[in-house]
């Protein structure tokens, strides 16, 4: 059976939103983001923040940021927050999980001094320990921020024991003020912002290119209407580009106008400029997250399971 990927010659989807490292895209600002994200970390700067709005390619840039920190070098884990149900007490434990303490103590003093016992390791190896959160908008009570500070403050005399890079929606401005201390404690804070119309195509290209495609079949005009659909948003251009080509395809048309891209655009509730969440989707919630009700007593044990499912351990 002929596919789109046939008809176009792709060897593989372009534009799956799935965190595909191959597909990444060092555009101008992701560089700035990962090398100045890369230098608080190198010098153990305590909390850095990365912020964008939904779909700017937050996650991608965690999982760059972990495969660019080499294990000679660093204690590094990444952590996914997946519900704002969680305590700060579970926390601790999946921090000490990932930085490798076992069979993590269920009484609180007892599991810092592990985890302070684990970081004096690490930091005499001649490691780092960094934990990279990712969906931490998330973290919504002052105990848990609480929390992150009394662990920055785990040091020796020439530096501290653990860096923390939050990556996360702009909420995370807010939740920090809840402890004013640790908003105090934040060394480094960038924001990514929506493609321009330029680096909108250079992406479309690169996915493209990667993905073994022959030619360019969007148009110019067709490219500058994903702009403007996707607002730069690069979760949104997956989409629209995907779309684009399957009903290219189903037409046999070679070519992606921008009338196409328009009408798609339309049907998926995309207003120029300001794209709105798609299907599934809502503000501050991961796809990955766990249902929520004002009811519910969140299951931690739950959580764990899930989470070693997806293999984030």
């Amino acid at each position: 059976m002929t596919t789109y990927l046939d008809y176009f010659e792709l060897t593989q989807e372009p534009f799956s939103n799935a965190p595909v490292s191959r597909f990444y895209y060092n555009s101008a600002q992701h560089s700035q983001a990962l090398t100045r994200l890369m230098h608080a970390v190198g010098y153990m700067k305590g909390l850095s923040i990365l912020v964008g709005d939904i779909g700017a390619g937050k996650t991608t840039l965690a999982r760059r940021m972990l495969d660019s920190l080499p294990e000679s070098e660093y204690e590094a884990a990444l952590l996914v927050i997946i519900h704002s149900g969680i305590t700060a007490q579970w926390l601790l434990r999946r921090i000490a999980l990932q930085l490798g303490v076992e069979n993590p103590a269920q009484e609180k003093l007892a599991l810092l001094s592990q985890l302070y016992q684990r970081l004096l390791q690490i930091y005499e190896s001649g490691k780092k320990a960094v934990v990279l959160i990712d969906e931490a908008q998330m973290l919504e009570t002052r105990e848990i921020m609480e929390e992150f500070r009394g662990l920055l403050n785990l040091e020796v005399p020439e530096r501290k024991l653990i860096s923390f890079v939050f990556f996360g929606l702009p909420e995370i401005e807010k939740n920090l003020k809840l402890d004013p201390p640790l908003a105090q404690r934040v060394a480094l804070r960038y924001k990514l912002e929506p493609f321009t119309a330029e680096s909108t195509e250079a992406y479309v290209k690169h996915r493209l290119r990667l993905a073994g495609c022959p030619r360019m079949p969007f148009t110019p005009e067709a490219l500058l209407a994903v702009h403007q659909h996707s607002g730069g948003t690069p979760r949104v251009i997956n989409t629209l580009c995907d779309n684009a080509l399957f009903e290219a395809f189903l037409v046999r048309e070679e070519s992606i106008d921008a009338e196409l891209v328009h009408r798609i655009g339309t049907n998926l509730g995309l207003q120029g400029g300001s794209a709105a969440p798609l299907a599934g989707e809502r503000a501050g919630a991961p796809a990955t997250s766990l249902p929520r009700t004002a009811n519910t007593k969140i299951d931690l044990a739950e959580i764990d399971r899930y989470l070693e499912g997806l293999g984030k351990l």
